[in-house]
């Protein structure tokens, strides 16, 4: 996923565009006013240049006009004939010309008693200073604008510091951990502390919630494993009396296997109650390839009239540390619902590297919709629908140990059910090494 600029940059993009904006427009219209002005100028000066020139010639017959440097005066079949580029101007001043020789003028042309008269002004190293203006009017602006993208990119550091603050206490809290606070620094603005506040009083809020969920299931587990123990041992003894009809037998073992049923999910809620640190503490050896003939065994009764057979493969041996009712519930859950969604065909188990179990069944499958739906009830803290006895719970069990559940399924063609536990280190021959490795 590609990363989302901050609110810093965001922010300075902005403004860096504002301040280019605001510096063209500063500086286009300084260039424009500059424009004005000169021509004005210029205008002004020749017209008067010229009224001039016509007055003295009215008033003193001996006047003769002397060219300057930068003023000349041409006269139509006179001595200083018009140049080339004036012959087809229409009368008036006329801006940026080129004459023969290279120079820049600008040409006042007029008709005076049927004369056609012209006089130039060479604007040649005034246009050479307007073009170093306007570099220096650019030159101005992009160190303008750079010096103060510079104090809003520091001053915008300063400001949005504690947002940042906030932000990354934010991203470290754990819903794993209690007693987390957000606390604003000291130069938080107000809106920061309502933020902080709300925040706080929802984290508040949440941990009692938990508390209160993990002390209910706590104490309606405890309270059901003592019925549970009841009945169990009610069947056990009924099955040791002599002489028990069939049909009797049938319904006890029935009872049996519930009650055992119920412990293993009692012992599911009990895993989910309590913190992941206390549960990896009360964990102990398991070797995965003695307990999974254990649970397999277990629920071949469920196989009784379907032509299913259970097939067990052990890549190498492999022992982890983790409690052995929990891995043995989680482990029985995924049987269980690859027995009841198969009507015939072979259920491999397998044993692999890393402490990984992988469960594949012949049955009906899952179309990728229903999978995605588990993981989206798993997001959400969704309940378990029809996708079987506890997936859903177990896929919780494994996002609350460390350890993984992944589903693949096709409609009409089985499913694969990898679970994946954490490898413990064991001791041989006195070199540690990664269980499940050979």
């Amino acid at each position: 996923m590609k990363p989302r600029p901050s609110l810093r940059t965001r922010v300075l993009y902005w403004l860096a565009g504002y301040a280019l904006l605001l510096a063209a427009g500063i500086s286009l219209h300084g260039l424009l006013i500059n424009e004005y002005a000169e021509r004005l100028l210029w205008d002004t000066l020749i017209q008067n240049e010229f009224d001039r020139h016509l007055e003295r010639r009215a008033s003193d017959p001996g006047y003769r006009w002397a060219d300057s440097q930068s003023l000349r005066l041409y006269v139509d079949g006179g001595a200083s004939p018009l140049p080339a580029a004036f012959e087809r101007l229409p009368d008036g001043i006329h801006d940026d010309l080129t004459l023969a020789d290279g120079r820049e003028v600008l040409a006042l042309l007029r008709h005076v008693d049927g004369v056609r008269h012209a006089m130039a002004l060479d604007i040649t190293e005034m246009e050479r200073e307007e073009d170093r203006l306007a570099l220096f009017i650019l030159g101005s602006a992009v160190l303008l604008v750079t010096l103060t993208g510079l104090a809003m990119a520091f001053g915008l550091g300063r400001a949005l510091r504690p947002l940042a603050d906030m932000a990354a206490a934010i991203q470290a809290l754990a819903p794993d951990r209690s007693g987390q606070r957000i606390v604003p620094g000291a130069r938080a603005s107000s809106e920061l502390i309502v933020i902080a506040g709300a925040l706080n009083d929802y984290l508040q809020r949440n941990e009692r919630f938990v508390e209160r969920e993990r002390t209910f299931v706590r104490t309606a587990s405890h309270e059901l494993r003592t019925p549970v123990a009841v009945l169990e041992g009610a069947a056990e003894l009924a099955l040791q009396a002599p002489g028990i009809p069939a049909a009797t037998e049938h319904q006890l073992r029935r009872i049996q296997r519930t009650a055992r049923d119920m412990e293993q999910l009692i012992a599911l809620l009990l895993a989910l109650a309590k913190d992941p640190s206390r549960l990896a503490q009360a964990g102990q050896p398991i070797a995965l390839e003695r307990l999974l003939p254990q649970i397999v065994d277990d629920h071949l009764h469920l196989t009784a009239g379907k032509a299913l057979t259970v097939a067990i493969a052990v890549d190498a041996p492999c022992e982890i540390v983790a409690p052995p009712g929990i891995v043995r519930a989680a482990i029985g859950n995924l049987l269980r619902n690859a027995i009841e969604h198969s009507d015939d065909g072979r259920i491999d188990v397998e044993l692999g590297p890393g402490a990984t179990v992988v469960i594949r069944d012949p049955g009906h499958g899952m179309d990728p919709a229903r999978i995605s739906a588990i993981y989206s009830r798993l997001a959400r803290g969704g309940a378990a629908t029809g996708d079987g006895i506890g997936l859903d719970l177990i896929a919780r069990l494994c996002e609350h140990l460390g350890w993984t559940l992944d589903i693949d399924s096709g409609s009409g063609q089985g499913t694969t059910v990898v679970l994946g536990l954490r490898a413990a280190l064991r001791v041989g021959d006195g070199e540690p090494h990664r269980a499940g490795s050979a």
